[in-house]
């Protein structure tokens, strides 16, 4: 947008440089046009009241000298005729007398234009004047005149007005750049702004103190918007860690005072009882998830002002957890596939990559029917960890709504669970500064696969 900001000051400048350059260089050069015809006319009326002098008296010895001078002098032609159009005197070098001219000057018409001239030509113009007294006309002159410093006098004129037009348009691009900075600014700082916050980190904000008034009142609005927006988040964070916290105790009492209700029931309540607890466990477990999901997600905003990401081996990480999966595979009947690479260092909140593969593997060991395949791959190179199964995956739409607090699929909202599994890891991932992906295994199935970032040797913790 600078650039093009820049092209439209700069065409304008362009089109009032050559307004003005333009006309006055056309000025100019008719201004030096006409001196040099008053000039070639003065001489050319002289050499006419010579001619003249001469045809009176008969004594043509002196003209000859005259204009020999004169055109070895401002090398020109000059021709001198009489009425008859018979040749009396000659000097110079030329293509002869013009017929034309010699009728109009013999008709008593003197030239009163010449064609305007420009550096590139013309190289000579001709001026015809008729010699005589009153209308008696007694010849012509046919001065032939080279216009080799007015044409001189023009370029320099000229390429003064290029040098300045030049010089102005290099300042005012100069200008149009700062200018163009100076305007844009605030729109840069609101694109950088906005896209960290795309990027989960809501702490960033914008210095309103450069730019037009207009866009730093927008970007001291941009900044009163996000406080909103983040102190409403935090508010909503806060209050699902607080709910969650809250209802632990209450429901851990509950579920100690179900168990001291056992020995006094008959064996027709005990199939109620066992109902009763299995969906104390499953509301446990949900309020679980969610004081887990708020801590991520206040965990992941909270890193632009205290990063709690580090450099950590996620191979070493990952081991244990995979090592303990592997048992629950074996024991279902479902080949599980590891391929780690010796170490690798990312950049990651620790425990975050383990807990993010046990949910999809938790998923997965739900899904994935006996004789299925679980496959677990770590690409060094691009820095993903990917989680494949063939069972019997999601579709398109489904994937697209799986990040999505709570979202069972409609196939298996009979299965414990509570939908926070996967937003939980996607949580983790962005905490980590990474992202997490849902993709179509082939032949069919499901892919996580988790972008991580490189690590940072030489940066501090």
């Amino acid at each position: 947008m600078r650039n093009r900001l820049v092209a439209v000051l700069t065409t304008l400048v362009v089109l009032v440089i050559a307004g003005l350059a333009v006309p006055l260089g056309g000025a100019y050069a008719s201004h030096r046009t006409g001196r040099l015809l008053l000039d070639r006319r003065a001489d050319a009326t002289r050499f006419a009241e010579l001619a003249d002098l001469a045809a009176r008296t008969g004594d043509r010895e002196s003209l000859q000298p005259e204009i020999s001078r004169y055109a070895s002098l401002y090398g020109a032609a000059v021709w001198i005729q009489d009425r008859e159009g018979t040749l009396l005197a000659q000097a110079g070098t030329g293509a002869g007398p013009d017929a034309e001219a010699t009728v109009r000057a013999l008709s008593g018409r003197t030239t009163d234009t010449l064609p305007s001239l420009t550096p590139f030509g013309p190289r000579r113009v001709l001026i015809a004047e008729p010699s005589g007294r009153d209308a008696q006309i007694s010849g012509v002159v046919l001065l032939l005149a080279p216009t080799s410093n007015a044409r001189h006098d023009i370029t320099r004129v000229w390429g003064a007005l290029l040098v300045v037009g030049l010089a102005v348009l290099a300042f005012s691009v100069l200008v149009a750049r700062g200018l163009a900075r100076w305007i844009l600014r605030p729109v840069t700082e609101l694109d950088e702004a906005t896209r960290r916050i795309a990027e989960g980190e809501l702490g960033t904000r914008t210095t309103a103190n450069v730019g037009p008034p207009e866009l730093r009142r927008l970007e001291q609005r941009f900044n009163a918007m996000v406080e909103a927006v983040g102190a409403a988040m935090r508010r909503q964070r806060e209050f699902a860690s607080n709910a969650s916290h809250e209802l632990r105790n209450p429901l851990a009492a509950l579920m100690f005072r179900l168990e001291n209700l056992r020995p006094y029931l008959d064996p027709a309540g005990e199939r109620e009882f066992e109902e009763t607890g299995a969906e104390l466990n499953r509301l446990a477990k949900t309020v679980t998830d969610l004081l887990e999901l708020a801590q991520t997600e206040a965990g992941a905003q909270a890193r632009a002002g205290a990063p709690i990401a580090r450099d950590l081996d996620v191979v070493a990480e990952l081991g244990p957890k995979l090592e303990s999966w592997r048992e629950v595979f074996d024991a279902l009947g479902i080949a599980f596939s590891v391929r780690l690479p010796d170490r690798l260092l990312v950049r990651a909140v620790p425990d975050a990559v383990p807990r993010i593969a046990d949910i999809a593997l938790d998923n997965a060991h739900k899904f994935v029917p006996a004789g299925g395949t679980v496959t677990v791959t770590l690409d060094a190179h691009a820095r993903l960890l990917r989680i494949a199964d063939d069972g019997p995956g999601l579709s398109r739409q489904e994937r697209a709504q799986a990040l999505d607090r709570h979202w069972r699929a409609p196939a298996h909202a009979d299965l414990p669970g509570s939908g926070l599994g996967l937003p939980i890891a996607a949580a983790l991932a962005e905490a980590c500064g990474g992202r997490l992906h849902l993709r179509a295994n082939r032949p069919h199935g499901l892919s996580v696969e988790v972008h991580l970032r490189d690590a940072q040797p030489n940066t501090d913790s």
